[in-house]
């Protein structure tokens, strides 16, 4: 299992400039770009200056997607060329499988979201009101989406399977989620249904462990993930557990 680990931590490391540079500069721009534009229209989100309103949703939008990608990507490279067998018949059980994969796709976000942490704080000045709020929320939603991109790399039968999900469905919810605006601005009934779209939680959860504000309850941000993230990370685990889509 250390191995597996370290075969997936290796994955990224060893192509960090794709792998983790290329993100952290889209998300900079995004900052860079809507801070300095739509900053001077916008000036303040409640109490809070709109740059610095703005990072913690690039930040989750940034580390959800890196998730996905990587552990979609892992798996289905694994299938395609015929590896995944080795490591199923490795001496290892399969909730070992599951969290080495899933570990290569918590290291990439965790470093994306350390550099842009990093970034933000000398850009923007970003505070971390609530960190023990920020780990729980960071924790649960990295377990969601990488828990994601294994379910659909196992699933998938072409590359275009995998990106189909990130570029449909995973993106689109992230820029309708809140990261740029309040929801408290939209009218009926686009703020209803702002409160369905699931990624609208978890920034307002990372939003709340940066800020200590958001626009739903920390409590409910987090219940919400959670209750997403759980049955995700079990489905994979089943998935090795059966073999299924992995064994055919």
């Amino acid at each position: 299992m250390l191995w597996l680990c370290r075969r997936e931590t290796l994955r990224v490391s060893k192509l960090w400039t794709q792998t983790v540079l290329a993100p952290v500069v889209s998300s900079l721009l995004f900052i860079l770009v809507f801070g300095l534009s739509l900053g001077g229209r916008i000036k303040q989100v409640g109490d809070v200056d709109y740059e610095v309103f703005i990072v913690p949703g690039l930040i989750t939008m940034g580390m959800v997607q890196a998730a996905y990608a990587n552990n979609a990507s892992s798996i289905f490279q694994a299938r395609f060329d015929r590896y995944i067998n080795d490591v199923l018949s490795a001496p290892m059980k399969p909730w070992q499988m599951t969290l080495g994969y899933t570990v290569g796709g918590l290291f990439r976000a965790l470093a994306i979201g350390s550099a842009l942490l990093v970034a933000a704080a000398i850009l923007v000045g970003v505070p971390v009101e609530r960190p023990f709020a920020l780990a729980a929320a960071v924790v649960l939603g990295l377990i969601l989406f990488a828990s994601l991109g294994l379910v659909v790399g196992i699933y998938a039968e072409t590359w275009d399977h995998t990106t189909f999900i990130a570029n449909i469905v995973i993106l689109p919810l992230a820029f309708v989620g809140g990261v740029f605006y309040s929801i408290d601005v939209l009218p009926s009934p686009w703020h209803e249904l702002s409160h369905v779209n699931p990624v609208f939680y978890l920034v307002n959860a990372v939003r709340f462990g940066f800020l200590g504000e958001a626009d739903v309850s920390v409590w409910l941000s987090l219940g919400v993930t959670a209750a997403l993230a759980v049955p995700t990370y079990l489905w994979a685990q089943w998935l090795f557990t059966t073999g299924k889509k992995l064994k055919d």
